[in-house]
Order: C-alpha cells, then structure tokens, then sequence
C-alpha cells in the first residue's frame, strides 16, 4: 500500500470516526401518552429507539404523565427526578400539545412540532389549511359552534348543507382517531339523529366519495419523501382503517399520489406523517386525512419497510 492510499484510508477513518462521535452526542426522547390503554404508543416508541441506537443516538423513552410542566414568575421547567439534562431533540408520539410547546419553549427541537400536531389533531383546521393551498380534498361544511349539548338543535341551518352535499353523506368529528369519530349517513332522519348526537362539539359535513367506498392509501411522509405506502380496504364498512377490519397492501404510488401526499404533509409544516388518500374519480387521489403520529408497525408488517430508519435519518440530516 503506497502513501498515498493509506493518507485516503486515514481520512476515510477519521470521518467516520467523527460521525459516529456526532451521533452519539445526539441525546434524544420519545413521548408518548400514559393514560392511553394497550401497548401500541409504547411499541411505536420502542421502534424509533430501536432506529436510533443502531445509528449510536441515545434515545430515552418517557410517558408524558412522567412530565409535569411547571411554569413560574420568571421560569418554565419539568418535574422529574431522573431528568439530568434536557435532550437535543424529542419524538413526540402524543397530542399532548402543551407539552410539546413546553419542551420547545426550554429549547428542544420536537419532531413533530407543537404547532404541527394541534392542526392534524384537528381535522377542521386541517381542511382549512389544504383548502387555503387549494389541495384537493371532499367538500367540507362546518357545522356551526355550540358551547354545550342541548335540545335546542334547529335542523333548517343544515338544509344549505344538504342541498350542497347531498346524501349520503359523511359526519366528522374535528378530534378523533382509527376512524371511530366518522359516520356515514343516508336520510335526512340519520343526520338530524347524529347531529343532535354530536351537538356541542366540533364537527363537520362532507362529501361522501362512493369511488373510494371501504378502501384508501397510507403513504408515510418523511421530510420531502415517500418512505413507504399501502393500500388499505374493507369489504364491510366505509372505512378502511385496519382498526376498524380492514385489510392491507404493500403499494407503489403514482408519482401524482406522492407529489400530492408531500404537498399535504409540507402545508401543516410536518417533519414526517401518514397521509391517508382516497380514490376520487377516475382514481384520482384526495386527501381524507394527515395523521402526524401515525403509527408504523402496520406498515412495517405490510412492506417490511422500517420507517423508523427513514425518521432518525431525517432526524440527523435536520439537526447537523
């Protein structure tokens, strides 16, 4: 070996050497809820651990119960003893937005941020946001605020909404998750029954898209790709979510379903999210909803793609 190769080796070593040492000073979170039952926010935690220490990143794992905020005159901190310093960088799997600000606020880049997870918690805000990018979604009508459940519902506000809709149509809830919060109705006596149901809070009417009856499309957003996509169906419900019976299938985007899905991720601002695309007319795609903490294993069990590996990548070209 002449000189000249070893100088070029040494400088190999060295790089490497001094990107390991930078991943390791990388000292990281995950959050996620405590209160929630079952172990699926934990499992989706232990994946991006999992990533990140193949990479040399040290990331603990925290419940957002196990971090009280604690605001005073003059300082903001969080209550709990094993805290030793506070991380470069936080994975928030939780809609706990309050503390996500407050980690923000002390100084810790949060992936997704608080700002980030406050609009694709609330699917209105959502729609408002892809509706001002004019990104094409259902038509949507936003059921009037009422401050509480009462008997005092006067279906007539609603008929604009039913000429403009028509039926079926879909009832939304603004907050919700794995499908639960969606409903589909037929005649004008479901609607007026679910209306006065959800009376109080947040909702919204929409168009109902027969083409993509009980089936849908998972692509996994991460920074300005498309880590990993699946297509989603039920053969008895409307929806297709997993949760809810449906089936799952590894599959390749269109480039226009890829374009679209970034361009929803990019309009909330999101680092990474699951964007969920119905099958509009002539298969053209329309987005149903941007999940910001969306789940991974279902997707890992579908395509074998980890998309934990894509976040930490992410996570690392972000922070140098």
């Amino acid at each position: 070996m002449n000189i000249y190769n070893s100088i070029i080796i040494a400088i190999i070593i060295r790089y490497l050497n001094e990107e390991r040492t930078k991943a390791m000073n990388l000292h990281g979170w995950v959050i996620y809820n405590g209160y929630l039952q079952g172990n699926k926010f934990l499992d989706f935690a232990e994946w991006i651990q999992r990533a990140a220490a193949k990479q040399n990143i040290q990331m603990d794992i925290y419940r957002n119960n196990e971090l009280l905020s604690l605001l005073a005159a003059g300082s903001m901190s969080l209550l709990n003893d094993r805290i030793a310093e506070l991380p470069r960088f936080a994975v928030f799997a939780d809609k706990d937005i309050y503390l996500a600000k407050q980690l923000e606020l002390l100084g810790v880049r949060v992936f997704n941020s608080a700002e980030v997870i406050a609009c694709s918690d609330d699917k209105i805000a959502t729609y408002q946001t892809l509706a001002a990018n004019k990104l094409p979604i259902p038509q949507t009508i936003v059921a009037p605020k009422a401050f509480h459940q009462s008997g005092n519902v006067r279906f007539g506000d609603y008929q604009a909404a039913i000429d403009q809709l028509g039926l079926p149509m879909i009832v939304k809830e603004a907050f919700g998750s794995f499908g639960e919060q969606v409903h589909i109705v037929s005649t004008e006596t479901e609607l007026f029954a679910c209306i006065r149901e959800l009376h109080g809070k947040p909702f919204m009417l929409q168009e109902f898209i027969a083409s993509s009856h009980g089936r849908d499309m998972r692509l996994h957003v991460v920074g300005d790709a498309v880590a990993a996509a699946m297509t989603r169906q039920s053969s008895n419900d409307f929806r297709a979510n997993v949760t809810a019976g449906g089936t799952m299938q590894a599959y390749q985007p269109t480039l226009k379903e890829k374009q679209l899905a970034i361009a929803a991720a990019k309009a909330i601002g999101a680092d990474f999210a699951g964007v969920d695309l119905l099958f509009g007319e002539n298969e053209n795609p329309i987005i149903c909803e941007i999940n910001s903490n969306a789940h991974i294993r279902n997707m890992y069990d579908c395509t074998r793609i980890n998309v934990a590996d894509f976040i930490i990548d992410y996570i690392k070209k972000t922070l140098k």
